[in-house]
């Protein structure tokens, strides 16, 4: 048992993770579960602990990050660090990511890309008051010397490729994380390069829900975005339509997307005034603001995913920022916070459990001293933080 004592907390605004509640409420948590809901103005039950967070305070359920790396350092050389340091330490690193999340109220992350499977053990290490929930993929799946080989996910041929998917399965992983084009960040590599054909991408899609698990997509090739689409991805992370001479949007593929109702992570964020991002990347940045806008607009789904952990510009707590830009590229703020809880939480395969105030719920929780609806950068005014019932700020 986590937590055994009713907590009655209370705020003058209510945010449900879909809707905001008209009136001054209070939630009722115990065991680590949200117990019940109130926005009727009745007084708490006479034995529960009362906290009461004023008439500004805001009762959001806490954000969601959906793509993330804890093991990577978020320092100059996150992949040297990755790749070359020894387990404990990377390990050491992993743990701190978390707890760093946790602090800026992100209660739940997905982590799209660890070492040896260093999530896992995290998730058993360290008690789930002390840490987000963790949906872990384990060492993304990708080519022989392909994107993110260091990790150890090197697979190619399709009774590998099942067997893969299969033992991320055995070992716990939810999702299973696919390099379906080249990155930036691995020698070698280009974004540019598509590293799976479409046969072996439904391949591994078929087999990991199969097996009940989801399957993502890192993808910015606008050739290999086709395939992934048909292949049947759950989600498809950074959606960016490179080309060699920049970034080149195929409206039918956006719509698509929006048609199977597919969850596109467009991984934003970043702090301001940090170094500029890889030459690739950077050469882009206006036509992937566009870009942005563009599929905001369409009204496909998005979540807010960050990336963090990669480089300095994208440490784990970077979420804020990345809501901030959401709203920049012309989503009302409504959604972006739909996008950090309920519609990460049903992404991520937590709907229902995460990312909602509703009785049944997990009590992971977010108190804010101001308006996130008036401004989104109150996102960052936080007066409280719960995980599982059990108040960590």
């Amino acid at each position: 048992m986590i937590h055994s004592a009713l907590q009655a907390l209370r705020a003058g605004h209510v945010f449900d993770g879909a809707r905001i509640k008209g009136r001054p409420g209070m939630v009722l948590v115990e065991d680590g579960v949200i117990r019940d809901v109130d926005v009727t103005g009745a007084p708490p039950p006479q034995h529960a602990t009362v906290t009461d967070f004023g008439p500004d305070g805001w009762l959001l359920p806490g954000l969601i990050d959906a793509h993330v790396h804890l093991c990577w350092d978020a320092g100059p050389d996150a992949v040297a660090h990755v790749a070359s340091g020894d387990r404990d330490t990377v390990l050491k690193t992993a743990r701190a990511s978390a707890a760093t999340a946790l602090q800026t109220g992100i209660t739940t992350v997905r982590d799209l890309g660890d070492r040896d499977y260093l999530t896992l053990e995290l998730r058993d290490l360290v008690p789930p008051t002390e840490r987000p929930e963790i949906v872990a993929a384990g060492p993304p799946i990708t080519t022989r010397g392909g994107h993110c080989h260091f990790l150890g996910g090197e697979t190619e041929g399709a009774d590998a490729l099942r067997a893969a998917v299969r033992e991320r399965a055995e070992r716990g992983c939810d999702v299973v994380k696919v390099m379906a084009s080249g990155g930036n960040l691995t020698p070698g590599s280009s974004p540019l390069q598509q590293q799976y054909g479409r046969s072996d991408l439904r391949l591994v899609v078929a087999e990991a829900h199969r097996l009940g698990l989801t399957a993502a997509a890192h993808v910015h090739a606008a050739e290999a975005i086709g395939d992934v689409i048909a292949a049947g991805f759950d989600t498809i992370e950074h959606f960016t339509f490179f080309t060699a001479e920049g970034v080149g949007l195929r409206p039918e593929l956006l719509d698509e997307v929006v048609r199977r109702g597919i969850v596109v992570s467009l991984t934003l964020g970043f702090v301001p005034g940090s170094a500029p991002p890889p030459p690739a990347v950077a050469a882009r940045v206006e036509a992937m603001g566009d870009l942005g806008a563009k599929v905001v607009a369409s009204g496909a789904r998005i979540v807010a995913g960050t990336d963090a952990g990669i480089e300095p510009s994208k440490p784990h707590d970077v979420l804020p920022y990345a809501l901030s830009q959401l709203s920049r590229l012309g989503m009302p703020t409504l959604d972006v916070l739909r996008s950090a809880t309920a519609v990460a939480a049903e992404a991520v395969g937590l709907g229902g459990r995460k990312g909602v105030l509703r009785p049944g719920a997990d009590a992971d929780l977010l108190v804010l001293g101001s308006s996130p609806v008036d401004d989104i950068s109150a996102v960052t005014d936080v007066r409280a933080v719960y995980r599982a019932g059990h108040r960590v700020r």
